[in-house]
């Protein structure tokens, strides 16, 4: 009896011990996710606060009682809000279609195929990730500027079409696929290009999905090379259109209309993280299994 008092004893404090340790988790995860949100949570007050609401504010509001919509109406009708979202839709889809064409044919090359040196071209692949990114824009700018490409969408896309950590990272999925498909495949007189596209890429389909919602967001946040490489309106993206719409658009003290058309830029993203957000996990998880 005594055994059985003191198991049942051991027992409820190791229970107490995991509810105790639970609620600390909970309690730390959720003032995390309180201090991660408030930016967002502000963001979005402020764009529907009107203008007069807002300055008059001695003391900053957590709410308002009389939230508008006419600072997303004047987000597209003051400045041309539409024509940077559909330059930044235009860019991000090129770049990432063409980008996904050129990481899964050098990351098949480097899994699959074999030739000579390919191991010491991929280690000097691997270390252009040690390069400053700042001395890559310099040879870029250059280079784009030569070519007469300047204020061109090309000119734009060009740099961003290809990136040493995704061929890498795809590479890797790539060369956990067993072999013996490979040789069955090659057996049965399946070409390479065939090979890739009916079994290479269905089964890394998580990683590529990853790699795809990865490059939209680095496309929709891009920054300073659009800065650099254009300076007509007609070819800003929206991060540059922000810029262009604080100084020449709503002017620096209205700022609900700049939190409106802030608002409206990060929409989408969002919106594209919280659909794909278990692929994206998944491709992650699986980009760092071996095996």
């Amino acid at each position: 009896m005594n055994k059985t008092t003191d198991y049942q004893r051991i027992e409820r404090r190791a229970r107490i011990g995991r509810i105790l340790s639970n609620i600390a988790i909970y309690t730390l995860l959720t003032l995390w996710g309180l201090v991660v949100l408030f930016p967002f949570y502000w963001m979005l007050l402020t764009s529907v606060k009107s203008y007069g609401s807002y300055n008059a504010e001695h003391i900053p509001s957590f709410f308002t009682l009389s939230p508008t919509l006419q600072n997303y109406v004047d987000a597209f009708t003051t400045v041309n809000l539409g024509r940077y979202l559909l330059n930044t839709l235009l860019f991000t889809l090129a770049t990432t279609a063409i980008m996904l064409v050129v990481i899964t044919l050098s990351a098949f090359a480097f899994a699959r195929l074999e030739f000579r040196g390919k191991n010491l071209v991929f280690t000097l692949f691997l270390s252009l990730m040690m390069i400053p990114n700042e001395l890559v824009i310099i040879t870029n700018f250059t280079t784009v500027t030569d070519l007469g490409l300047r204020n061109t969408f090309l000119g734009l896309i060009l740099p961003s079409v290809t990136s040493v950590f995704y061929i890498y990272l795809l590479k890797e999925n790539f060369a956990q696929i067993p072999d013996e498909l490979y040789y069955a495949a090659k057996v049965d007189g399946t070409s390479d290009l065939r090979y890739l596209r009916r079994v290479m890429i269905p089964i890394c389909r998580p990683t590529l999905i990853t790699i795809i919602i990865l490059k939209i967001i680095e496309c929709w946040n891009s920054y300073v090379w659009p800065r650099l490489i254009t300076d007509d309106p007609d070819y800003y993206l929206v991060s540059n259109g922000i810029q262009e719409i604080r100084e020449n658009g709503f002017g620096r003290e209205n700022i609900p209309a700049m939190m409106a058309a802030v608002v409206v830029i990060s929409v989408p993203l969002i919106v594209l993280f919280l659909i794909f957000r278990r692929k994206v996990m998944a491709g992650v998880a699986r980009g760092g299994t071996k095996g």
